[in-house]
């Protein structure tokens, strides 16, 4: 087995200038007949009639192909529904109203996530390319797609290899443009460049962005209970859920931890009368927690709703450590306290994850690592205050009246 890197370092053009590359405007016909040739002029004809220049005849052109209740589509498309044949059933009919079309396959700019090619079309129209949709027909490259080849031939060829895979990893990272201006000024003394956190590969540097926001969350943490006297389920358990939000998003996941926590506390009390153990108790309450998981993941992609499959990366154990620990404590203190904590718990979960989401202050911590000794002295002076804690001055005020 053998790996290849490749990097590839790209930075924003500011100017106005664009690079004119001109493309045809005049293409023959892809030689067809037989009933795939009636069924193409079949579709073509309603699409003359409802397009008035080229963009419209290409963008109607696309909608047509994607209608798979049309009989000629469903001949056309012999069964393949997937984008590449679309492309090639559209290549097929503009190619007989002698309209070029180009495929093009595009990268999108999103770091964090891993990344495939995705298929876009274009034509020349004399003066511009216009970029098409494949499945919806809409005209216009999203400014955060980047061209990485054009044509029918594969992302790879290999020659006395087999079973080749290509991943991408991107970063937006504000630290190359720094080697940048380095590289075009040699008087720049950049050299400790080489030993930071930026010396590492993309997908290290992704996971090291998420580690050095822990210890912010984890001081939130500290200054909600130990000045404020918010009450939480221990430290760190708001910690992992706002990672956990950063997969779903923060009203979704909201959303969702209400309604596995809910569900599972119900599981849990009706668990309590079977006089179980602790160990088989939580193995049950795991168990449930997993299938609820995958049934929420389930109904949210019949109802269109991706944002819901990101569910499954919620911590199934911290989930089913939340649910036990707010079980004893409802048993313990009771539902009201329970339900404190919990509120508690989300307040200070929701606020940890919109710091630590802040770009300004992940780039800053991330360049700067060294700061995070500075949170670990903040941390020590907090551990030797023992004064009273904001909540506190409001349940003794009682004492104050006394006095005077």
């Amino acid at each position: 087995k053998q790996t290849l890197y490749y990097r590839l370092v790209l930075t924003k053009r500011y100017s106005g200038e664009k690079v004119k590359v001109k493309g045809p405007t005049f293409r023959d016909s892809i030689a067809v007949d037989g009933p795939e040739k009636i069924a193409a002029e079949a579709l073509l004809a309603p699409i003359r009639q409802h397009s008035a220049d080229v963009e419209t005849f290409i963008g109607e052109a696309i909608k047509r192909t994607n209608n798979l209740n049309d009989d000629n589509v469903k001949l056309l498309l012999a069964g393949d529904p997937s984008t590449p044949h679309k492309a090639r059933i559209v290549e097929l009919l503009l190619s007989i109203a002698h309209v070029p079309i180009e495929k093009v396959h595009t990268i999108r700019l999103v770091a964090d996530q891993p990344q495939t090619p995705e298929l876009w079309l274009r034509s020349f129209n004399g003066n511009d390319w216009l970029y098409f949709n494949p499945e919806t027909g809409e005209q216009g490259l999203p400014a955060d797609r980047l061209l990485w080849w054009t044509g029918d031939e594969n992302l790879i060829t290999v020659e006395g290899g087999k079973k080749a895979a290509v991943t991408f990893s991107l970063n937006n990272s504000e630290m190359n443009a720094i080697r940048l201006a380095k590289l075009t000024d040699e008087n720049t003394d950049a050299n400790f460049l080489e030993y930071s956190l930026y010396g590492l590969p993309l997908q290290t540097q992704q996971t090291f962005m998420i580690m050095v926001m822990i210890p912010i969350g984890v001081l939130v943490i500290l200054i909600l209970r130990n000045l404020i006297g918010l009450q939480t389920l221990g430290t760190f358990t708001p910690v992992l859920i706002a990672l956990a939000f950063r997969e779903t998003q923060l009203g979704f996941g909201i959303v969702l931890f209400t309604i596995i926590t809910a569900l599972g506390l119900s599981l849990r009390s009706y668990l309590e009368h079977l006089k179980l153990q602790m160990l088989p108790r939580l193995s049950v309450v795991l168990t449930f927690v997993v299938v609820l998981i995958a049934a929420i993941s389930l109904f949210s992609h019949k109802l269109g709703l991706e944002r819901g499959l990101s569910v499954a990366l919620f911590p199934m154990v911290i989930l089913t450590m939340t649910i036990e620990r707010l079980s004893i404590t409802w048993e313990e203190r009771g539902a009201n306290h329970a339900f404190k904590v919990a509120i508690g718990t989300l307040f200070a979960a929701t606020l940890a994850h919109l710091i630590m989401s802040v770009p300004e202050l992940i780039y800053f911590v991330f360049t700067f690592p060294a700061i995070l000794l500075i949170l670990v002295g903040f941390m020590l002076a907090m551990g030797r205050y023992r004064g009273y804690r904001l909540t506190e001055l409001v349940r003794f005020k009682a004492f104050l009246k006394a006095d005077s």
